[in-house]
């Protein structure tokens, strides 16, 4: 068992001072929406927010079920198949695309099990009700299974799906336990076609976007473990291992692109630590990461820089800092007590943290649509407990 005490009490330390930092940043946008981009829901009175995790609620509120602008990734048939986004996929057609949907559905699920008392409770009940019925997934499940769909949100919005059901997994509310249920048939029909692919895929995945296989692999392996798919997990880490056991020197300095919302390296690293032994996994990620410097600094990693967080591309790099300093956390956390990255590691995450969080807000689409979701994964430590 890996000794966490360190890391653990760095963390900690850190919560209360950029919690009160991201409530004054949203608090600061609050109300805000792009001239351009119309709401499509009448918004209701709703109480004010008591954590950090409530203001991101309030954006995943806001879109889960607003339909335009939206960019759908579809394959046509035929003329039958031009159809609008919630005919297509009725249960996740919201929050701009069908993965930012998912994970923002997510996102209220995860505060229903680490926040059950949150002031939007009902409202959140309200919202997933309404998408987690047994018609909409007939919907769901009938778009996926159609012919020509076979990499359809592979692998990053499949991941996120997955990643939802094992947070219903885990939960002993009755009502999450029946939405649990009601996502097997389309949980059973992606880890089908997921295994299918793994042994076709020649190679990783690299990007720093979407079709990047680290991380997605990460929420994979968690879910597999979550609801005790010891083969699917099997199947997943001997991919991981086939890939990535022998890779040395990850230049880490050419990250991130203009575009990037997770980094290849350190979405790696932080995939490793599930599939190796803490000591195992310790030389790896010396090898591997060689620049992680023993002094405790901070400056040995940039935050992402963006210039225009109007651009729905730019604002990929709010996400990276804030996947960064999941990652950083993640990859600390699997280290021996005493090792000398483990105080650069995290106080690079905390300049990440910092980073990313005050970027989060409802200024623009083009990011509360998805930031809130990766600040609840940071926040709530999803990758770790």
């Amino acid at each position: 068992m890996l000794r966490r005490e360190s890391w653990v009490k760095g963390i900690n330390d850190m919560k209360s001072y950029f919690g009160a930092l991201a409530l004054l940043a949203l608090a600061a946008c609050s109300g805000a929406q792009d001239a351009e981009v119309p709401a499509t829901e009448t918004q209701t009175e709703r109480p004010d927010p008591v954590t950090v995790e409530d203001r991101f609620a309030i954006l995943a509120l806001d879109c889960v079920h607003r339909e335009y602008p939206n960019k759908i990734s579809h394959v046509m048939q035929s003329a039958e198949d031009a159809r609008s986004p919630h005919q297509l996929t009725p249960a996740f057609y919201g929050c701009f695309d069908w993965h930012s949907s998912v994970h923002g559905h997510w996102l209220l699920t995860r505060l229903l099990n680490t926040h059950p008392d949150t002031v939007f409770g009902s409202e959140i009940r309200e919202k997933l009700s309404q998408s987690f019925t047994a018609e909409n997934f007939e919907g769901e499940l009938a778009y996926y299974s159609a012919p020509g769909r076979n990499s359809f949100e592979r692998p990053y919005g499949i991941a996120w799906y997955l990643q939802l059901v094992a947070e219903l997994e885990e939960s002993d509310d009755p009502q999450l336990e029946t939405w649990r249920e009601t996502l097997r048939p389309l949980e059973d029909a992606i880890v089908a076609k997921t295994r299918a692919w793994l042994p076709n895929l020649s190679y990783p995945v690299r990007l720093g976007t979407h079709n990047q296989t680290a991380f997605a692999f990460g929420l994979m392996i968690d879910y597999a473990r979550t609801v005790g798919n010891q083969a699917f997990e099997r199947e997943l880490t001997d991919k991981v291992l086939a890939f990535h056991r022998t890779d040395v020197n990850c230049p880490l300095a050419y990250e991130p692109s203009g575009e990037d919302f997770l980094s290849p390296c350190l979405m790696e690293a932080d995939l490793m630590r599930r599939v190796l032994n803490g000591v195992e996994f310790s030389a790896w990620l010396g090898a591997f990461l060689p620049q992680i410097p023993m002094d405790g600094s901070s400056d040995w990693l940039e935050p992402g820089v963006v210039l225009d967080a109007s651009d729905g591309k730019l604002v990929h790099l709010d996400g990276v800092n804030l996947s960064r300093a999941w990652a950083l956390e993640g990859i600390a956390s699997a280290l021996p007590e005493g090792d000398p990255r483990i105080a650069a590691l995290l106080a690079s995450a905390a300049l990440h943290r910092e980073t990313g969080i005050a970027a989060v807000s409802d200024e623009h689409y083009s990011g509360s649509h998805w930031l809130a979701s990766f600040a609840t994964y940071l926040t709530t430590q999803r990758g770790i407990n």
